[in-house]
C-alpha cells in the first residue's frame, strides 16, 4: 500500500475529530467521479471507456468525518488501470487508508459492440449503458448490470387491428450476481433473444424491411419481454441471483409499461 500524507503540521485535522451524536454512517465518500477505465470485451480481450465513479466507506459512530480525498488518491494511483480484476486491490486500499471496515466501489460506463445490419451487413457501434458494483469488508459482494435497448410490438394492438400494430423501444436492465467469468456480450444476446426485435446502429431498406416483419411476427409484452430473459438467466449454472427490469416507452400511450422480475438462482 502507497504512503499517503499525513495533515501538515499547523493545520487542524477537523475530520479526525470526534463525534459525540452516536449515529453510524453506513456510506460516506465521492460521487461522479469521471474516469478513464478498462472493461474486458469479448471479441478484442478489452476496450478503454470513460467510467462515472462512485466510492464510499462506512463511518463509525465515534469519527466526525471521512478524508473524502484519499478516495481520490486511491484511485489516481491506478492511473486509468481501473477494471474488474482490480477492483479488490481498490478496495483494500480504501479500507486501509480510510480506516474502513467496508469498502464500496460503483462505476458505470457506455460499452461499445460492433453491430451490422440483419441483411445489408451494414456495420455500426451500439453503445450499451453498462456498469457494476462491489463491496469489500463485513460482506462480499459483486453486481454487474447492463441495459439493453430493444423493440417491441404490441400484442393487442396486432390482435385487434386490421393494418398493423403499434410498437416502441424498450430498455431492459440486467444485474446479476455469478461465479466464474460472465460477458457483458451474453447478456445483450440474452436480453435481444428475448425482444420482439433488435435494434441497430444503421439499417439500409432492405434491412428496414426484415426488422418490420420480425417484430411484427415476434410480438411481446413487458411481461412476456421479463419472462423469457429469466427463463433464459434460470439456465445457466454461472448466474446465483439476478434481478430484471423491463421499461417500454409506448408510442401511443402517455405512460410506460413495466414489469420486473427478481430471483435467487440454485
Amino acid at each position: 500500500m502507497a504512503e499517503y500524507s499525513e495533515v501538515p503540521a499547523g493545520l487542524a485535522d477537523v475530520q479526525a475529530g470526534s463525534d459525540k451524536r452516536n449515529v453510524r454512517i453506513d456510506k460516506v465518500g465521492v460521487k461522479n467521479i469521471t474516469y478513464p477505465i478498462t472493461v474486458k470485451d469479448r471479441s478484442k480481450e478489452a476496450q478503454n471507456t470513460i467510467g462515472t465513479v462512485n466510492m464510499y466507506v462506512d463511518l463509525p459512530h465515534n469519527f466526525k468525518g471521512t478524508h473524502m480525498s484519499r478516495f481520490l488518491e486511491v484511485l489516481n494511483e491506478h492511473n486509468g488501470g481501473i477494471s474488474v480484476d482490480r477492483v479488490p486491490e481498490i478496495l483494500k486500499e480504501m479500507r486501509g487508508r480510510l480506516e474502513a471496515e467496508t469498502a464500496h466501489f460503483a462505476v458505470t460506463f457506455p460499452y461499445f459492440m460492433e453491430k451490422k445490419a440483419p441483411i445489408s451487413g451494414s456495420a455500426g457501434m451500439m453503445a450499451y449503458n453498462c456498469g457494476f458494483e462491489a463491496t469489500s469488508g463485513k460482506e462480499e459482494d459483486f453486481v454487474l448490470t447492463v441495459v439493453v435497448p430493444i423493440a417491441t410490438l404490441c400484442p393487442c394492438s396486432k390482435e385487434i387491428s386490421d393494418r398493423g400494430a403499434h410498437n416502441q423501444r424498450g430498455d431492459v436492465e440486467v444485474k446479476v450476481r455469478f461465479d466464474g467469468e460472465l460477458w457483458i456480450e451474453e447478456l445483450v444476446e440474452v436480453v435481444e433473444e428475448a425482444a420482439s426485435c433488435d435494434l441497430y446502429p444503421v439499417l439500409k431498406r432492405e434491412d428496414e424491411k426484415f426488422v418490420t416483419e420480425k417484430a411484427f411476427d415476434n410480438p411481446r409484452f413487458v411481461e412476456d419481454i421479463v419472462r423469457e430473459v429469466a427463463l433464459i438467466l434460470r439456465k445457466d449454472s454461472r448466474i446465483k441471483w439476478f434481478h430484471v427490469e423491463v421499461e417500454n416507452f409506448e408510442s401511443i400511450h402517455s405512460h410506460n409499461a413495466y414489469a420486473l422480475v427478481e430471483e435467487i438462482c440454485g
